[in-house]
């Protein structure tokens, strides 16, 4: 069974950090290009960030560049974002999805792209 599973999330104060974490099961990511995405309440779900599958290409939304770094470790199956300095409109729902990319080195921040998600790990930026 193909699952994604997100963790690192959490309550977390403006200019605070994260690290979340995405763990595949079922499948192993090699192939895979993987994109964070996040929605906050009432918002459409937005790319956040992305990886390709060999970590060679990697991308960033405006609004996370300089505070956000993607990383993978196709050994764990696993792949990280590092938030840092954030802020209140960092809080929502991040998901991490994936998209079968066989040996190509890119990766998509477009939500309807993506073959498998995960179910999301909440963080809230407050005071």
């Amino acid at each position: 069974q193909l699952q994604l599973v997100e963790s690192g999330g959490g309550l977390v104060q403006p200019g605070g950090s994260l690290r979340l974490s995405c763990a595949a099961s079922g499948f192993t990511l090699d192939y895979y290009a993987i994109g964070w995405f996040r929605q906050a309440p009432g918002k459409e779900r937005e790319g956040v960030s992305c990886i390709s599958g060999r970590g060679g290409r990697t991308n960033y939304a405006d609004s996370v560049k300089g505070r956000a770094t993607i990383s993978r470790d196709n050994a764990k199956n696993a792949v990280y974002l590092q938030m840092n300095s954030l802020k209140p409109e960092d809080t929502g729902v991040y998901y991490c999805a994936a998209k079968m990319t066989y040996h190509g080195e890119y990766c998509s921040l477009d939500r309807y792209a993506m073959d498998y998600w995960g179910k999301g790990t909440l963080v809230t930026v407050s005071s």
